[in-house]
Formats: C-alpha cells, sequence, structure tokens
C-alpha cells in the first residue's frame, strides 16, 4: 500500500471568523468561564506565588467585552484593517484579550517570542512591518521596556503615557508602543495599556462594527514566526480559515463537543500548540483554559491542576517529564485529569505510559503538528488501545491530506520511511513577503514538505522517526542553526561556526557549537556566552561549545559541511554516546 491518507469526514468545515467564533461562545455560555490566569496581579516571591489564591478568572461575556474594549482603542489610535499588531509577554489575559481584539478589527496578531532580546525583537517588528506593539513591562529577568529601548532609543526623550513613536530610524512602520505593568506604571514613549482600554469612543465602536462585518475567514489572522525547514525565521501567515478549523477539530477528536472540559495549558501562547490548540480550541468548544503560570512552571501547573480540578493538561515531552520528577508531585491531588495532548517533539513509549499510569491521562493523545499547518496534522483517536496510541502519533486529521515521499519525491509505501508532506485547509497561507522562490522551497503541487521523515503503518498512523533538515528541538522549541550561526559569526574573533543538535536526556535535544577563531584570537566558553545573553534567547546560547581547527570540520567533495559526522564526533568527545534523545528513542521503536 503507498503511504497516503486523506482525512474523509462527513463533519464540513466550519466558515467562521475568529471573532465571531468568540461572540458565539459569549452569546450561548455568557457566564461560563473562559480563562482562568493563575499568578496573576501584584507579583510576589516564588513560595508566595504557590500560596495565592488570587488570579484573573473572565467569562465569555467580560473576555468579548474586554475584547471589544481594546479593539476600539486601537481604532481609536489610527490602527486600520490589515496592519499588524504585535504581542511580546508571556501568558497573560492581556495576550488572550489581544488575540480577539485583534481578530475583530481586521488586525493581523504577530507573536513575538517573549524570550527575545533586541537583535531578534528588531527581526520581529521589522519583517512583518508591525504598526503598533502591546507588550509587558518585564518579567523575570527580562527587561522588555530596556531591550526596546535598545532599538528605540528615542522613546526616552518622550513624555510617560505618550505612546505615539514618530522617526523610529529602524522600525519606520512602528507607530505605537502599548505597555501593561502590575503596579499600572507609565513609561516613557508608550501608552498605558488600561488608558488604551478606555480610548474608544461611540464612534469607534460603530467603525468597529463596519470593519468586523468585511472580516472574511480567509483573511490574514495571526502570523507566527518559524523558519520553515531551514533558515532564518520567517513570518508564516495564518488565516481565520485556518486557525478556527484546527481547533475545531482538534477539539472534536478530543470529544470536547460531548463534554465539559477544563484545560490546563502550561505552554506558551505566542507557540501554535498554545494558541491555537489551546486556548482556541477552548473558545470553539466553549470550554474553560487555565493559564498555570505566565511560563512554565511544574509546581505552578500541579496546583493549578489540584486547584481548579483540570480534566485536560498540554505539554511537550520535557514539560511533562518536569511535572512526573518535580519531588512534590505526590502532594497534589490530580484525580481530575482524564485527558490530554503530547507534542513538540516525538514522545518516548516510556514517558508515555508514565503519563497513563501516574497521571491518569487515561485519554491521552500524542499528536504531531508544525506552525505552518495551523498546526496539528496528525493525532491518535481516544478509542484506540493505549500501546497504540503510545508507539504513533496518531492518523490524518479530518480534511486533510498526507503522503509520504522519497528524496526524489516519489510516494514510498507503507512501512518505509519518508519525508512527510501535507496538502489541505490548515497549510498557511504562506511565508509574509515571501517571493516565489522561497514558496518553491517548501511548497510542491500544493503539498507542504515538512522537513520531518516518518513512517506510515498499515492501518494509516504515523510515527516520527527523524528530521531530513537540520532544525534542533529543545524541550518543544523550535531552535535554527543557521539563526545561531549567523548571530556568532558577526563576532570579530569568530572565523567560522557551525551548529548541530545533540542528545539530552532532559530536553531531547541540545545545541553544540563548533568554533573556529581568527588566527591569533583568544576567546573562552565564558565570553562566547556572555556574547549571547544580551542578543539571543537562552535557548539558542549553546550548551556546548568546542574550539576546532579548519582541518577538523569533516567536508564533502564539493566542500560542504557533514553536519552528521560533526554530531557523532561531538556525541563521543561530550561522552553523550549512550545519551539516547527523543529522536533516537523513536527511531529505534518505530
Amino acid at each position: 500500500m503507498k503511504s497516503y491518507v486523506h482525512g474523509g469526514s462527513e463533519v464540513p468545515l466550519l466558515f467562521d471568523t475568529i471573532g465571531e467564533r468568540l461572540r458565539l461562545a459569549a452569546k450561548m455560555h455568557p457566564e461560563r468561564e473562559a480563562v482562568v490566569f493563575k499568578q496573576e496581579g501584584v507579583r510576589k516571591t516564588y513560595r508566595e506565588l504557590l500560596a495565592d489564591q488570587e488570579g484573573v478568572r473572565k467569562t465569555y461575556r467580560e473576555l468579548l467585552a474586554d475584547s471589544e474594549a481594546l479593539a476600539t482603542g486601537l481604532i481609536h489610535l489610527g490602527l486600520e484593517k490589515g496592519d499588524r499588531l504585535g504581542i511580546w509577554a508571556p501568558n497573560h489575559y492581556e495576550w488572550v484579550v489581544a488575540h480577539f481584539a485583534s481578530a475583530l478589527s481586521g488586525l493581523v496578531l504577530v507573536n513575538v517570542n517573549p524570550m527575545y532580546k533586541s537583535m531578534e525583537l528588531y527581526y520581529a517588528l521589522h519583517k512583518v512591518g508591525v504598526t503598533a506593539l502591546i507588550m509587558s513591562a518585564a518579567f523575570k529577568r527580562s527587561n522588555y521596556y530596556k531591550i526596546l529601548e535598545q532599538n528605540i532609543p528615542e522613546i526616552k526623550r518622550r513624555p510617560e503615557g505618550q505612546g505615539y513613536v514618530t522617526h523610529a530610524r529602524n522600525l519606520p512602520s512602528l507607530k505605537h508602543i502599548i505597555v501593561f505593568d502590575e503596579e499600572d506604571k507609565a513609561y516613557r514613549g508608550a501608552w498605558k495599556y488600561t488608558d488604551v482600554m478606555q480610548m474608544g469612543t461611540k464612534e469607534d465602536l460603530q467603525k468597529l462594527v463596519e470593519v468586523e462585518k468585511s472580516v472574511q475567514p480567509d483573511d490574514p489572522a495571526n502570523i507566527q514566526y518559524t523558519s520553515g525547514t531551514t533558515g532564518s525565521p520567517k513570518g508564516a501567515t495564518l488565516t481565520h480559515h485556518n486557525i478556527v478549523n484546527n481547533a475545531y477539530f482538534v477539539g472534536k477528536r478530543a470529544k470536547y463537543h460531548e463534554e465539559r472540559a477544563v484545560i490546563c495549558i502550561p505552554n506558551p501562547l505566542y507557540h501554535c500548540f498554545g494558541s491555537v490548540l489551546g486556548m482556541m480550541c477552548s473558545v470553539v468548544h466553549f470550554q474553560t483554559m487555565v493559564c498555570s503560570s505566565p511560563a512554565f512552571e511544574a509546581l505552578a501547573t500541579l496546583k493549578a491542576i489540584d486547584e481548579e480540578k483540570c480534566t485536560h493538561i498540554y505539554g511537550t515531552p520535557t514539560m511533562f517529564i518536569y511535572l512526573l520528577n518535580h519531588p512534590e508531585f505526590p502532594q497534589f491531588n490530580i484525580t481530575s485529569l482524564k485527558g490530554g495532548l503530547i507534542s513538540g517533539a516525538p514522545c518516548p513509549e516510556a514517558l508515555c505510559a508514565r503519563l497513563v499510569n501516574d497521571l491518569g491521562l487515561k485519554d491521552l493523545q500524542p499528536c504531531y503538528g508544525t506552525t505552518e499547518c495551523s498546526p496539528l496534522m496528525y493525532c491518535t483517536y481516544i478509542h484506540e488501545p493505549i500501546e497504540e496510541r503510545n508507539r504513533t502519533v496518531g492518523h490524518i486529521m479530518d480534511h486533510l491530506e498526507s503522503v509520504l515521499v522519497d528524496d526524489e519525491g516519489n510516494i514510498v509505501e507503507r512501512g518505509q520511511q519518508g519525508e512527510i508532506l501535507i496538502r489541505g485547509y490548515s497549510v498557511m497561507r504562506g511565508y509574509w513577503d515571501e517571493d516565489q522562490k522561497l514558496r518553491s522551497t517548501y511548497m510542491t503541487n500544493g503539498w507542504y514538505k515538512t522537513g520531518d521523515i516518518g513512517m506510515m503503518h498499515e492501518n494509516g498512523s504515523v510515527s516520527i522517526v527523524g528530521r531530513s533538515k537540520e532544525m534542533i528541538v529543545r524541550g518543544g522549541e523550535n531552535i535554527y542553526p543557521a539563526e545561531i550561526e549567523h548571530f556568532l559569526m558577526q563576532h570579530t574573533d569568530i572565523e567560522d561556526v557551525q551548529v548541530i543538535g545533540v542528545p539530552d536526556e532532559k530536553f531531547g535535544e541540545v545545541t553544540c557549537a563548533w568554533i573556529r577563531l581568527h588566527t591569533g584570537a583568544e576567546l573562552s566558553e565564558l565570553e562566547i556566552r556572555e556574547y549571547c545573553k544580551a542578543q539571543i534567547a537562552t535557548c539558542k546560547i549553546p550548551t556546548y561549545i568546542l574550539f576546532k581547527e579548519s582541518h577538523e570540520f569533516p567536508m564533502t567533495v564539493t566542500g560542504k559541511v557533514k553536519k552528521n559526522e560533526m554530531r557523532e564526533i561531538s556525541k563521543k568527545e561530550l561522552g553523550l554516546e549512550k545519551v539516547e534523545s527523543h529522536f533516537t528513542r523513536i527511531a529505534t521503536n518505530a
């Protein structure tokens, strides 16, 4: 049999916008809790947070009202349909409001990674021409406002609470900065979020009504940064149609349309896993979403499950490992749990078994997706035997097609390995401002090329066995070697750098950089890491650094670096030969 499947379905696709689904939820269940954000309000010490019962709890009626208030405020500032609105923050309630406010007013929300530093922030805002940026003032060790100052130093000369950006030499499209702060503090050159929420007038509300009527399901709704299968970050542009339907059919496969669910979302909202499979899936099916903490914390997640009686939980393999291994795990009552989704990296069978036995996730559903496909493409069925669910990423989603091909593009037989291709409603509109040459690298005859290697079983389910490209998956975070290499090459003492992934028990994979210095240059590992700290996200800073001479880099006859050989050499030199990554375990068991 050929490695081809079609997700035939008697359930039709929806043709609604994101805003229409929120309005429907508010109409059907106005007083049901839509979102619960734990640990919100005034930040305290970690131990005090654990004892804190405060948070943000909003019904669907309140969420809609807040979303309309922000939408009209943005309209008052002059934002128009099609403008890009950036959101740069960890998991706070303001993130959700920005998502729905942008959808109602026809804006395109741009998800900015809260781990970004100055160089990455500049790229994210400049690449897609962000018009307004909503941001948290700071979180943990990241002072977002100071990072922004590095890109727009002129805001320091602006009055407090005035967010018009004028003559931003580096970011000409950026017109407004909007900051939310736990103490409602005003910042120079930035609007207070609370002020923008109150700016809308009756005229702005009327304009919102008119604009909302013009928003169509096929309009762009969200830009999420991804490097595709290789290269520098690109803005994957998802439509209302992409997002609403993927959320809808994921929820149906999880049976959210049949029974009440309280879904714990420790995943970051800037990822598709958190925003589409979590937030949107919950809203489309009129359920309740619980965000356990602004950024993932195992103890806070366990506490949220206990207090909110969550029925489902999402996570990457690394997140679940942290939960299961936390020393205070036995102290929490998690008996309310029954199911959840695990994705972001292949899940070892042994870990899946622990999630069923120790967390009680009898309805656990391993799944597989990419940002470019909105994101889910394969997901297991609850009615399948747990042993079957634990060894694959499941079956093709409704209304999608998938095929596995060899290096020449020929369809492989079932039981053989091949690159996974996807076709259907969930494939993104494209990368923002892409050219035809770029499109040809990831699309062929309407098929999206994932860059992931899978094997299709006789029953049509798929196991992920590796990748055809160089992307590194560190604890569910996609890391692209080319991006780190480009950054490190800017250092005056570095002549050449190659980045690869090496196995890690906790994160699955971590980064290893082979660095060749200029003749006579001296540079230590510590100095390289210090150079990285202020410029790139922590997860991208190489875990291992190996200094090499030019003759030590394995090369092909055409002068290309053999990264597969580099990986094996690195494992030997670092003593990682017996350490298994998620991928090596899956490949062994496939």
